[in-house]
């Protein structure tokens, strides 16, 4: 007798259980990035400057914490490498407030070159998951929008700096 029958279809099909069990974390982002590019159309000024200035403090107290972890932890394991992330943090949101057009530029790419990924991302994800769930070509496409749209907006960005 083989152990085919008596697993479950779950089991035969990990990836689509995986997916089906945390479904509620899909909904979040996909409402969450919804939220945000809504708000990105609606404000886009007010959305780039209060990013910067979020980043910007964020930088800026995250440095500011990761030194005083180095200077304070009573770890005895080295601590050089907090000294180094506290520095580089002080000295990117500094950076920040100094060049805030150059900052927006980087940031756009990054935030680009992220929608390139997960377009990517989605893609392969749609193939790999073609026989287990109907309708494939909705992640497809999300991917394929995702990534012309972030190619488009590098390509904007590139040519206007």
């Amino acid at each position: 007798m083989t152990h085919a029958h008596t697993l479950s279809p779950a089991a035969s099909l990990p990836m689509l259980h995986a997916l089906a069990k945390n479904w509620w974390l899909l909904l979040l982002r996909g409402i969450a990035a919804i939220v945000f590019g809504v708000l990105t159309f609606i404000w886009p000024g007010i959305t780039l400057v209060t990013l910067l200035f979020l980043y910007g403090a964020f930088a800026l107290v995250d440095g500011v914490l990761a030194l005083a972890a180095a200077i304070v932890g009573g770890v005895p394991a080295p601590r050089w490498w907090l000294a180094i992330v506290g520095l580089l943090g002080l000295v990117a949101g500094i950076l920040t407030f100094a060049w805030p057009g150059i900052t927006a530029l980087v940031l756009l790419l990054f935030i680009a070159g992220w929608a390139i990924a997960t377009g990517i991302m989605q893609i392969g994800g749609a193939i790999k998951l073609r026989k287990e769930i109907d309708n494939e070509w909705l992640l497809v496409f999300c991917g394929a929008l995702s990534w012309v749209s972030s190619v488009n907006a590098s390509r904007k960005a590139v040519t206007a700096s």
